[in-house]
């Protein structure tokens, strides 16, 4: 494994690690998933040049846009919630007292 492809997967890995132990405030989690999108964006760009195929050069631009729009919906429910709630904190958030 080139340096290159092992700095993706620790980038990779250490946003899913940190979505999956620091679940106390919701804008945490977004920033971890956006971490995970960036990498997995790069590692595609990346593979998508390496292998000089045109069928592939769409897909980071396709990633990239259903990041941002992860994102936009992320962060509006972000500010529904801190509306509503008055917090962002993730164990204020249950479906059951809807």
């Amino acid at each position: 494994m080139t340096p290159v492809h092992f700095s993706f997967t620790l980038a990779f890995t250490l946003g899913f690690s940190g979505l999956a132990f620091h679940r106390k405030h919701l804008l945490s989690a977004l920033l971890c998933l956006e971490a995970m999108m960036l990498s997995l964006y790069i590692a595609m760009a990346l593979w998508s040049f390496q292998t000089e195929s045109t069928m592939f050069s769409s897909s980071p631009m396709m990633l990239l846009a259903f990041s941002a729009c992860e994102a936009s919906a992320g962060l509006a429910l972000l500010v529904a919630t801190s509306r509503t709630h008055g917090t962002d904190h993730l164990m204020n958030l249950n479906l059951l007292q809807c």
